[in-house]
């Protein structure tokens, strides 16, 4: 492979090295906040419950339990912190003289506010239809521009929006089943710094550039930077179903699976290229092109059991295994003559476990608990990245609901993510060999509210 494809390839690998990064509250860039009632229990148990429409999304066959029409609202803030620490950043590994990267320890903290909406409508044959709009994956991970690892990245965002409709029916006396389709927007933006001084004297080192062009440009190493902006958006589909089965009059078991989805994003890179390193671009790289990628948002399956010790106290508790290991690759596609990028994920596939308990106060108070264990996707230091700092994490979770009226519920919830430090030493692939080396020490909190309104 020739020396300026390879150097093209290191640019555009480090500059989309995650279709989707950031400290996701769940781990990976899953958004499991689509409830606020659920959010008091640590989710645990969303497979087998049935507190109201949002059950739409954590199990369609849900809405069969469910007493008349409902609309639901629901509002969740997230506050993550995640403190960076250099511990030796190297520049071009790999070449006689590798240097440490310079630049200053920073941290992503980053607030967000995610909403959902549901609907349940009783129809006349005894099935339920549904509808629900919520967010189930996304992040935002934003350093400063001069950062110690602004050629990994520095803006990574996600967005995403799911629009589910979904019918449910009783198949029995004890069991109901739901199934949904899903149409699904997603939106991408990665940026990152591109060191134009480092790419200039591996030319020289390469010999493609004559020996003094750098010393004559003004070109240094980590002193002459762009920029790069990747951004692309699309549109595809999936499935959701369900089935709840009664036990006995106090057990419940729950069983929900949501189909992948993958994403065929289309978009534009944008280069921002210093006057004095306008030469680089004479072969097309580092222009403005057209670019592409395909993204597999993961499938999941959660199992769930839910026991009510009599009509005060329920416990609940849950097991979902998400199959991140469809994300495996990211291979973007230029339009222009810049080749393609690949860079390899890796990620596994990780569990989720949750218990928690209601217990109801008085007939309008009910008090939640839960704690869960959220295991990150992520293999190790070496596949974890800027956009990604992701780690296992523990979830403590409170919530309240109140009665309002006999048409107005309303349940407040907030959770605690203890977050493990999680160790990097993630290098660019290609020509550059940029290696970023530090840890992180991460934390969530999550406030949620939500109001349900039952057409009586």
């Amino acid at each position: 492979m020739g020396f300026h494809r390879r150097l093209a390839m290191s640019v555009s690998l480090a500059i989309m090295s995650a279709a989707a990064s950031g400290m996701a509250s769940a781990a990976g860039f899953a958004l499991i906040e689509n409830s606020a009632s659920g959010m008091g229990n640590a989710y645990a148990g969303g497979a087998a419950g049935t507190k109201d429409a949002s059950t739409v999304y954590f199990n369609p066959a849900g809405m069969s339990y469910l007493e008349g029409d409902q609309v639901v609202m629901v509002g969740h803030y997230i506050v993550p912190t995640a403190d960076f620490t250099n511990e030796g950043s190297t520049a071009m590994q790999g070449t006689p003289s590798p240097s440490p990267l310079t630049g200053d320890d920073d941290g992503s903290n980053h607030k967000a506010f995610v909403p959902n909406a549901y609907i349940v409508k009783s129809l006349g044959n005894g099935g339920k239809f549904g509808f629900g709009l919520n967010a189930p994956f996304g992040l935002t991970t934003e350093y400063n521009d001069d950062w110690v690892g602004r050629y990994h990245g520095v803006r990574s965002a996600m967005k995403t929006i799911n629009i589910n409709p979904a019918y449910s029916f009783r198949m029995s006396d004890d069991v109901a089943l739901g199934l949904g389709v899903n149409a699904q927007y997603v939106n991408v933006e990665l940026s990152s710094a591109v060191d134009f001084g480092s790419i200039c004297a591996l030319q020289e080192l390469g010999g493609v550039l004559p020996a003094g062009t750098c010393t004559s440009a003004g070109l240094a190493p980590q002193q002459s930077d762009g920029f790069a902006v990747i951004s692309g958006e699309g549109w595809s589909y999936g499935a959701n179903l369900g089935l709840i089965w009664d036990i006995n009059p106090k057990a419940r078991f729950g069983f929900a699976y949501r189909s992948a989805v993958k994403h065929d994003v289309d978009g534009d890179a944008e280069f921002s290229v210093p006057v004095n390193a306008s030469f680089m671009t004479a072969s097309g790289y580092f222009t403005d092109t057209g670019a592409e990628a395909s993204v597999t948002l993961p499938a999941s399956t959660s199992l769930s059991l839910h026991y009510a010790f009599d009509d005060k106290t329920n416990i609940m508790a849950d097991a979902t295994l998400t199959q991140w290991s469809s994300f495996d690759e990211l291979r973007v596609v230029y339009d222009s003559t810049q080749p393609d990028s690949v860079t390899t994920e890796d990620w596994q596939d990780s569990w989720r476990i949750a218990v928690g308990g209601d217990y109801r106060y008085s007939g309008d108070i009910l008090f939640r608990a839960g704690v869960a264990y959220d295991q990150t996707p992520v293999a190790d230091a070496e596949h974890r990245t800027v956009r990604v700092p992701d780690s296992d994490r523990t979830w403590i979770s409170v919530g309240l609901g109140y009665r309002y009226s006999k048409n107005i519920n309303i349940d407040a919830g907030y959770a605690h993510l203890i977050i493990n430090d999680a160790k990097i030493d993630n290098t660019t692939e290609g020509a550059l060999a940029h290696t970023i080396t530090g840890s992180y020490e991460a934390s969530v909190d999550i406030v949620s509210v939500q109001l349900t309104y039952e057409f009586q």
